[in-house]
């Protein structure tokens, strides 16, 4: 990196020591180089100005105007007082205030002088107004002309804020730009450029900060996306081609007995091709000498448990261990309950091991798989504890893996001197595409069918108004035997939010489901651990007919008596939670219900959910839908691209294609040269190390 963009920051015009030490501390911006990579959000047009009646409540977020003082007045106690300031066109009038800095701003406005006024505009009993708001004499504005007809608008704090103001922080990038503009080197090789028609890196950086149009700022972003994908995907890609050049994967060439058997014997219902299919897929990884790191998503209730028990079996009739890493209590247990109740007969032996686990169990689980005696092992993240040591550990299965850590997750690497095969699992559905760019370094695996006698739940969505009819049918499932769920936003009531909450809700059903005829359980994040156990466990064993709770059910927990799941707010979730919460019920043989209780009113957006979900059970139909309505957001429901790098620009969930195309030139360029070692090559890696990521660990393996 050339060492001008080393430079101090301070050292730029409009910065200085103390705007440095701000940087810094709110934004990590120490230096030049660092600073140039500080990319604007959103862009005004400054060419533009409009006359007084021209704006209007949605005219743009920023709007500058010529106008002239027609006459000043405070408001207002001395210690708060406010100084406002009347101007005018020939249009029309509006209102400046400034609450703060009022003794630095009075003196900069003369009666009768025409300003260039610069802000975001509000209206007040139908008249403009602008609140803090820039300006500078026309006099000054002619003088200094235009320096680009679109000026970026930078993501910020409120110190910083306060402390450049809009203008404020674009000229600084001007004075900056002067000091780097003939220092910019190129990170990619000419026939990289060639190829996808790309901005050299100088050309982009200036019109990333100062576009003249829209057609180059749109190469601009290109270009730097491209670039940042690129430098995530070389390192994506080498680790993915230094797992397949090792020939250290174990070996599970035998179908046994007990694979056998439990096929013949013990399968709950016929395998779905897709099931048969990516079991193929895995024995194919299992016999290849290369370690397996596979990602298995597939749909609510699609039967992924049973693939992985089979794999796991395979693992055992081998002559190794296998283990089970699951996120929650509840669900480990679940899957202990059903994994023991399936293999019931067999030789085999299935232990389990949580932070719950008392002192008999956790040493009975403890010294069965030291010794080789317990075959399967679940649990939750007690099986990364250092305590934990298995005697051949041979396949690992983590379940609603983004539930855990990166770190985690990596740490199930280390239970053996030579990796074992990593199966790792998601029910919230992600377009294949996507999967195949954020999980480059996986095999992609989809379950998209549902098991035979499986009936698609029936969504509807009700307001306020339906909730006398909503509890009807609540009271006609429960009087069949079936059990309701009613999952609301929040615990308590907010100030900030006006969404239903729990502890109403909860007092409202109470009311409505008199004991003794009806009992009603509470589950929520912030009840003791032993006290939510209980709960589920009161609702699981039908004990009680209403489990009341927020979205801590969204994942794993499994009552196929439960044929009714009631959203309330459920413009407050997205796509994803909503699906995984429907997904709690259908899961038996009778005909199951989703009802999405909203408000009146609705953004176009929440609508367009909500109807999606009456309109499709198919979760990966939905998840396409979701990367459309909310782009930049996180398809899992949480940020979790599955990388530990410092993206600027780029988002792997938005920027599918370009991600796709850098992936497509990672593979080509490091099949040509896997060290990046040729002359030509130099930059990317150095773009390589760049977006390497951070940790010791190789957490990318398992993401």
């Amino acid at each position: 990196m050339d060492k001008i963009l080393q430079t101090d920051v301070k050292y730029v015009a409009g910065v200085g020591e103390v705007r440095a030490r701000l940087l810094n501390k709110e934004l990590g911006i120490t230096t030049v180089g660092q600073l140039l990579e500080y990319y604007p959000h959103r862009y005004i047009d400054r060419t533009k100005v409009y006359l007084i009646n021209e704006i209007h409540e949605d005219t743009a977020t920023y709007v500058q105007f010529r106008a002239r003082v027609a006459g000043i007045s405070y408001a207002g106690a001395e210690r708060n007082r406010r100084f406002h300031v009347m101007v005018q066109d020939a249009t029309g009038s509006a209102e400046l205030v400034w609450f703060k800095g009022v003794k630095w701003i009075e003196k900069r406005v003369e009666v009768g002088r025409e300003y260039l006024i610069f802000g975001r505009p509000s209206f007040y009993k139908g008249q403009l107004q602008m609140v803090h708001p820039e300006l500078e004499t026309m006099e000054q504005a002619l003088t200094k002309g235009v320096t680009c007809s679109m000026q970026g608008i930078y993501p910020s704090t409120e110190k910083i804020s306060n402390s450049f103001g809009t203008k404020g922080m674009f000229r600084v990038m001007v004075h900056a730009w002067e000091i780097v503009r003939n220092h910019i080197g190129e990170t990619l090789p000419e026939s990289l450029i060639t190829r996808y028609g790309l901005m050299s890196r100088r050309e982009a950086l200036q019109n990333i900060h100062f576009p003249e149009t829209q057609e180059l700022l749109r190469q601009a972003q290109y270009r730097l996306k491209f670039e940042e994908l690129l430098g995530v995907q070389l390192n994506v890609q080498s680790r993915r081609c230094g797992r397949l050049s090792k020939d250290n994967g174990f070996l599970f060439p035998k179908v046994g007995g007990v694979f056998t058997r439990f096929y013949n014997e013990k399968l709950p219902f016929p395998l779905t091709g897709a099931q048969k299919r990516v079991i193929k897929e895995i024995r194919k990884d299992t016999i290849s000498g290369y370690q397996m790191n596979r990602l298995l998503q597939g749909d609510v209730g699609s039967g992924k448990t049973l693939v992985a028990l089979i794999s796991m079996l395979l693992a055992v009739d081998n002559g190794f261990q296998a283990c089970m890493m699951a996120p929650t209590e509840i669900l480990a247990r679940q899957h202990f309950a059903t994994i023991r109740r399936m293999t019931e007969g067999l030789e085999v032996k299935v232990a389990i091991l949580t932070g719950a686990s008392k002192s008999r169990e956790r040493r009975e689980a403890l010294e069965g798989i030291a010794s080789g005696e317990v075959d399967i092992l679940i649990g939750t993240h007690s099986l990364i504890e250092d305590k934990v040591k298995f005697r051949n550990l041979g396949f690992v299965v983590i379940d609603e893996q983004h539930r855990f850590g990166v770190e985690q997750r990596a740490k199930m690497w280390t239970k053996n001197l030579q990796p074992p095969h990593i199966l790792v699992m998601t029910a919230t559905p992600i377009p294949r595409t996507l999967a195949m760019t954020l999980y480059g370094d996986l095999d992609v695996s989809v379950i998209d069918e549902l098991p035979p006698g499986r009936q698609p739940i029936k969504t509807f969505h009700y307001t306020d108004a339906a909730r006398l009819r909503l509890f009807g049918f609540m009271k006609q499932e429960i009087k069949k035997g079936r059990q309701v769920y009613v999952v609301y936003p929040l615990i308590k009531e907010s100030e900030a939010m006006d969404y239903k909450d729990l502890n109403d809700g909860y007092e409202s059903i109470s009311r409505d489901f008199p004991l003794p005829e009806y009992v009603t359980s509470i589950c929520h994040g912030k009840m003791k651990p032993e006290d939510k156990e209980e709960s589920m466990r009161q609702f699981k064993e039908h004990e009680s007919d209403i489990l009341v709770a927020t979205s801590v059910i969204e994942v794993g927990v499994d009552v196929p008596n439960a044929t009714v799941m009631v959203i309330e707010s459920a413009e407050r979730f997205g796509l994803s939670q909503l699906h995984q919460l429907r997904g709690r019920v259908g899961r038996g043989g009778e005909q199951s219900y989703c009802i999405l209780m909203s408000g009146e009113k609705l953004s176009k957006e929440a609508r367009a959910r909500l109807n999606a979900m009456c309109e499709t059970n198919d979760g990966f139909q939905l998840a396409e839908l979701d990367l459309k309505l909310r782009g930049a957001g996180d398809v899992n429901g949480t940020q979790q691209s599955g990388m530990a790098f410092d993206l600027k620009i780029a988002n792997p969930t938005a920027d599918v294609q370009i991600l796709s195309q850098a992936r497509d030139a990672a593979e080509e360029i490091l099949s040509a040269d896997p060290t990046l070692s040729a002359p030509s090559n130099h930059g990317l890696q150095e773009l390589k190390e760049r977006f390497s990521a951070k940790e010791e660990i190789d957490f990318s393996r398992i993401s």
